[in-house]
């Protein structure tokens, strides 16, 4: 979902909202197959009446969009829980996350969405961080905050928590479960404060549980809000170093606090700083680099971005191409299968839609798929 220039778009109905929301909810529907789909078929409407249809061009005969009763039952728990719904083609959706290959269609928010868009610094860490960690975070918090960044951080305990109780109410928090489930329930007060005097999102339904797969997508989310993610402790395998590299892969600045090597809970950030994040020591070395960010980061911790375009111009008249031969269940870059079928984008990412439709595509980090 890049940003692109396009003329003024007229309001959003309520009963495309709905269908929007219904297609998002449907099985095997990603935020690349929904953008693909709105391309294709002009609105979420037509797009889910073409559903079964699709699926069934990739092999499976009894695919059915999402029950309407479901829709109706998510967006009445969304209402009681004082969220609203933000689609990623309204003013007030973030700018940056935006621009993530796999942004999130429609999320759901309580509090100031205006925090969204002032300039934005991820602040991420171990659940289990050392008292000096936990008192670190929350001063740069406080810090950064008060020079006039919105901190980005998960809710989670240890290095979360005290960077939202820093900067507060300069916050955002994003969550892996639903914008009306409070996890952990240590943090229930916090993010009820946070959703009331600063910013709560959640891309997962109203009333879902948070589970381990919804943890790497909410981690993109606090990636691609921020200009730039800073790890304060961590462990070499932790999903704090998830979320800093899905901010190498977006461009942003990758940032992290050295530690001692003696301490296990540091070999985390002493190994971003290996890899190419910048070693930060103070919350001036974040409000320096951040101020003057233009897209172009100083660290060098990131990958390639993928060459493939998700959503080429001739999608919405191609004819699927036959590419299924071409896949096994090792990812393979989209750009790969484009070469090598020597059909179109267009005609590949529609064999792919009609693939993903029928559960039997999965699509992976840096523009790769793969059987399911």
């Amino acid at each position: 979902m890049n940003a692109t220039a396009a003329q003024p778009k007229p309001a959003l109905t309520q009963d495309e909202a709905f269908a929007r929301i219904r297609l998002l909810r449907s099985a095997n529907i990603g935020p690349v197959s929904y953008a693909q789909l709105l391309r294709r078929f002009g609105s979420a409407t037509q797009a889910l009446d073409a559903l079964p249809d699709l699926a069934k061009r990739g092999a499976k005969r009894d695919y059915r969009p999402a029950p309407v009763e479901r829709v109706e039952r998510e967006i009445a728990a969304a209402r009681k829980a004082s969220a609203r719904y933000v689609f990623h083609d309204m003013p007030d959706y973030p700018a940056l996350l935006a621009q993530m290959e796999n942004a999130p269609p429609i999320i759901t928010v309580r509090g100031d969405m205006a925090l969204a868009n002032k300039p934005c610094v991820a602040m991420v860490g171990a659940r289990n961080a050392s008292a000096a960690a936990i008192k670190l975070a929350r001063d740069f918090a406080r810090e950064l905050g008060e020079g006039g960044f919105t901190v980005v951080s998960g809710l989670a305990r240890g290095v979360d928590g005290a960077c939202h109780e820093g900067s507060m109410p300069s916050t955002i928090g994003v969550i892996a479960s639903g914008i009306d489930i409070a996890y952990p329930p240590q943090h229930a007060k916090l993010q009820e404060q946070i959703a009331s005097d600063a910013l709560l999102i959640a891309e997962e339904a109203p009333g879902t549980e948070p589970r381990g797969q919804h943890f790497p997508k909410r981690n993109r989310i606090i990636a691609g809000l921020a200009a730039g993610t800073l790890v304060v402790e961590a462990a070499k395998k932790s999903g704090s170093l998830i979320t800093a590299r899905l901010a190498g892969e977006a461009g942003r600045e990758v940032m992290a606090i050295p530690g001692s090597p003696l301490e296990a809970r540091s070999h985390g950030c002493n190994h971003l700083i290996r890899e190419g994040a910048v070693l930060v020591q103070d919350p001036q070395d974040v409000i320096e680099l951040l101020s003057g960010f233009d897209g172009v980061p100083r660290s060098s911790f990131r990958e390639t971005a993928p060459a493939y375009d998700f959503m080429p111009d001739d999608m919405s008249e191609a004819d699927p191409a036959d590419v299924q031969g071409l896949l096994t269940t090792a990812p393979v870059p989209v750009d790969e299968l484009i070469r090598q079928s020597g059909e179109s984008a267009g005609a590949v990412q529609m064999a792919l839609l009609e693939l993903e439709i029928a559960g039997k595509l999965v699509r992976h980090a840096g523009g790769k798929v793969s059987l399911a």
